[in-house]
């Protein structure tokens, strides 16, 4: 059989480009109301917008988000990666097509509904999708496209729609689900799965053209094990089995883990900014500056950090990682809360503008290099196959929640507790958040996904395997020498 000029890398990188077009889609639907509100609000516009019916158009994608991420996992485990994101792609497009012909506010809800589902059934799958695609050593920087993408997505709907109307901004945007469509024709079922279905010879034909010759151990590795758990594996039948799934660690462990990891991400300032931008920017540095100007220039470096980060995953520990961004995040929050209070109060009387556009700048860079792709980049890693799909769906409930949670009550919110009272609030939330996940989160650079899920199940951490290996290796050597030099 002759070798193909093309080589597993890019192969890889044509597989993940699949996602990425989906995520940019989706990241569009997330900063939509940014855009989307202001222009409703205009004199002239096609429909009445109050503010609580802002609200509404804003954050009601959280509702059908969380049952998106629970009707993800029969379809992703019966049907296979690929159709599921065939789902996914219709969905979007459908969502699109029936906000573009939206001629009432219920109808406009009705397509940010369908936006929801799909972006639902899109948060377990991407990940898991990416992380069976790609090998070890490049994993971390493909999983962090997610959040490049999906930032890239939300500047692309803040900067168009800042030029052109809503209407024309959505013909803009639905170019890359489209993309997305034409692309996963040709894209192969993941090997995990097949692996799973038992369709060996098939996995181990679609692994080696993913990866090359060159990851053979790894690929045995991953059908021994499926082979192992075929024959060990019971159905759920009663409550019992499911108390004793429940207790397993390499089960629960994971779950706790992403609930915390995706909540520090809500908290953090991305949903907020995405969908209020240019109100939280207007009230922390004030009316004189352009806000929408500045929303598409925070995107920008929101992008550009991105980028940098899917350098930095692959050369940082994640905890190292987590931990940094996640402290200065927090910090920033409390600095911005520290600012407006004493602004309101008027103990403070330099208000430059560069102060705050400077920390929610910080905020950004944090939101982007951690915050955000981080929980996604740990989520394609750390859930062992078999409960892949219901692990993280069951996890995407903090999504849906603190989405749906920051969205919707920051109107009212800052109308109780103030924008300083807002910030304090988050900056807590993360703490807590931050906290959990150090404490249970294992190092997972650099290891397959099948070592991670050893580590769950309680087997010997890997580094000590293999610092115990290199002892015996040098041992032997030390030996050998010795032997030599009498």
């Amino acid at each position: 059989m002759s070798k193909s000029r093309i080589s597993p890398f890019l192969k890889q990188c044509f597989v993940s480009a699949t996602v990425c077009f989906t995520t940019i889609g989706h990241g569009s639907v997330v900063g939509f109301p940014a855009i989307l509100l202001p222009q409703l609000k205009e004199p002239g516009s096609r429909m009445t917008l109050s503010e609580e019916a802002g609200s509404w158009i804003a954050s009601v994608t959280a509702i059908t988000l969380l049952l998106g991420s629970f009707l993800a996992p029969p379809i992703m485990g019966r049907l296979g990666r690929k159709v599921a994101h065939f789902v996914v792609i219709a969905n979007i497009l459908v969502g699109w097509t029936v906000i573009l012909l939206a001629k009432n506010l219920e109808t406009m809800i009705l397509g940010r509904v369908i936006h929801g589902l799909s972006f639902g059934l899109m948060l377990p799958l991407r990940s898991v999708l990416i992380g069976e695609y790609t090998s070890p050593k490049n994993r971390g920087a493909f999983l962090t496209t997610i959040s490049v993408t999906q930032a890239f997505g939300i500047l692309l709907v803040h900067l168009i729609g800042s030029v052109v109307s809503w209407q024309k901004t959505v013909l803009i945007v639905l170019s890359f689900p489209v993309a997305s469509l034409l692309m996963t024709f040709y894209a192969p079922e993941t090997p995990s799965w097949l692996a799973d279905k038992g369709k060996y010879e098939e996995c181990r034909k679609v692994f080696r053209w993913l990866r090359g010759d060159g990851e053979d151990a790894e690929l045995e590795e991953m059908i021994k094990a499926r082979v192992s758990e075929a024959s060990n594996k019971k159905p759920i039948a009663n409550c019992r089995d499911l108390a004793t799934l429940i207790k397993k660690k390499e089960f629960y462990k994971p779950i706790v883990i992403m609930i915390h990891s995706y909540l520090m991400g809500e908290f953090s300032g991305g949903a907020l900014m995405s969908c209020y931008s240019t109100t939280v920017i207007g009230m922390t540095v004030g009316p004189e500056v352009d806000a929408h100007f500045w929303m598409v220039a925070f995107d920008a470096v929101r992008n550009i950090s991105n980028i940098i980060a899917v350098y930095v995953v692959n050369k940082v520990k994640r905890r190292t990682m987590i931990l940094t961004t996640g402290s200065l995040c927090i910090l920033t929050n409390i600095a911005l809360a520290c600012y407006v209070y004493t602004k309101h109060i008027g103990v403070l009387t330099y208000t430059a503008p560069w102060i705050p556009l400077m920390l929610i700048n910080i905020q950004f860079i944090t939101i982007a290099t951690g915050m955000i792709c981080l929980p996604y980049v740990i989520a394609g890693e750390i859930f062992p196959l078999e409960y892949r799909s219901v692990g993280g769906s069951i996890s995407l409930v903090s999504i849906a929640s603190g989405y749906f949670l920051v969205t919707k009550t920051f109107p009212s919110m800052v109308g109780a507790i103030g924008l300083h009272g807002s910030y304090a609030v988050y900056a807590a939330a993360m703490s807590y958040n931050l906290i959990v996940v150090w404490a249970l989160l294992p190092e997972t650079k650099g290891k397959t996904l099948q070592q991670i899920e050893e580590h769950f199940r309680g087997k010997p951490e890997i580094e000590d395997l293999e610092v115990k290996q290199s002892l015996k290796e040098k041992e032997s050597k030390d030996h050998i020498e010795k032997v030599n030099s009498v």
